[in-house]
């Protein structure tokens, strides 16, 4: 696989129709990436490359990162369109939040678990795959992990068991990935203001039991947040990276 060092890096961006994801595909964009955006509805991938108005750079990919053959194919033709892949945005994360433990059904955990951990492991795998065969070998993988890979909220067992299991993922992969120059971290993001994030200004449940409205912050800031990483030389990496919110409860929740 040859690279064509003359143009732009090449990243994909899971999860890229709104929210983090849209955020991160059009802060790339106007860094000068080419942009593999993926997602499971094709329309808000096209209005997203069409805000960009980067062109050519921008690639439409429907995609459903808990399909190992949607995966495979997503990094094919990033491959096809831009003959490399230098970073992968390991976003696409969905939510059964607010059900009691007790009443979480089966099927709901299993959605969970296929997206926010089956997912990103089809798509570290793939970029695994990409990367070590490509030249110069090589590549950054940054995982969507969250506030709540390191403290749960409450009613959030499935999201937070699978945040928990995305930072396994990131060290194993930091690890394994040494010997490919692949370097693989995580940012962790609290209360940007998404669609998914918008209750919190509403009000939402605390570990005491009250329920508190929570500051947020612009999500463009997780955008700037990714390209810092993404723009660190291979020898250097960010294995963990916060960013959230100034005065929302996280050290000292509970």
């Amino acid at each position: 696989m040859s690279t064509d060092k003359s143009c732009s890096p090449v990243a994909i961006v899971t999860g890229a129709g709104s929210g983090v994801g849209k955020a991160t595909a059009l802060t790339l964009l106007k860094a000068g990436y080419r942009v593999a955006l993926a997602g499971r509805r094709p329309e808000p991938l096209q209005a997203v490359a069409a805000e960009s108005g980067a062109g050519e750079r921008a690639l439409v990919v429907p995609a459903d990162v808990a399909d190992e053959a949607s995966v495979a194919q997503l990094f094919a033709r990033t491959v096809d369109a831009f003959g490399r892949l230098d970073l992968l945005f390991n976003n696409a994360g969905v939510s059964a939040q607010g059900v009691l433990l007790e009443d979480l059904s089966l099927e709901q955990w299993r959605n969970v678990v296929d997206i926010n951990l089956t997912g990103m492991f089809l798509c570290v795998r793939e970029a695994f795959r990409v990367m070590k065969a490509q030249t110069p070998m090589g590549g950054r993988i940054i995982n969507n992990g969250s506030i709540s890979a390191h403290t749960p909220r409450p009613n959030s067992v499935a999201y937070t068991a699978t945040k928990h299991g995305v930072m396994g993922l990131t060290k194993t992969a930091s690890l394994d990935g040494r010997k490919y120059n692949i370097a693989v971290g995580q940012i962790d993001i609290g209360n940007a203001a998404t669609d998914m994030a918008a209750r919190m200004a509403k009000g939402v449940p605390q570990a005491n039991g009250e329920i508190a409205i929570e500051p947020l912050m612009d999500v463009n800031i997780v955008g700037q947040s990714v390209l810092y990483m993404a723009s660190l030389p291979l020898e250097a990496n960010v294995m963990f990276h916060t960013v959230m919110a100034t005065k929302m409860p996280f050290a000292g929740r509970g």
